[in-house]
Order: structure tokens, then sequence, then C-alpha cells
């Protein structure tokens, strides 16, 4: 009996060793992902600057010119 308990004592530390290491696997996996999502979030912001001030360059020059052909 003693010896089937160590025996299940050594196959569950085996198991709870292996699962530490896959989840330390996981959240590494998971923080890298939130490093990456943040970066192309960032991105796409920085575009939609860009573009927001291609649209008002855009929409000044209209202006501007619907000004000068009433003129």
């Amino acid at each position: 009996m003693k010896e089937r308990l160590e025996q299940r004592l050594q196959s569950l530390k085996a198991e709870l060793d292996a699962g530490q290491k896959l989840l330390a696997e996981y959240e590494a996996k998971q923080a890298s992902l939130r490093e990456t999502l943040l970066r192309i979030s960032g991105a796409v912001q920085v575009i939609e600057e860009e573009l927001s001030h291609f649209t008002e360059a855009e929409n000044d020059s209209q202006s501007v010119g619907a000004v000068v052909v009433e003129n």
C-alpha cells in the first residue's frame, strides 16, 4: 500500500511539474501576443491619424478651390 501511494505521489508530482511548465509557456505566449496586438493597435492609430490629415488637407483644398471658382 505504501509503495502504491509513493508511486502515485511521484506520478502526480510529475504531472504537476509538466502542467506548471505548460502554463508558463502559455503565459509567455500570451504576453508576447499582447505586445504584438499593442504594436498593431498603435500602428493602426498612427495610420488613421495620417489619413485624417490627408482628408483634412483635401477638404481644405476643395474649399479654397470653391472660393476661387465663385469669384
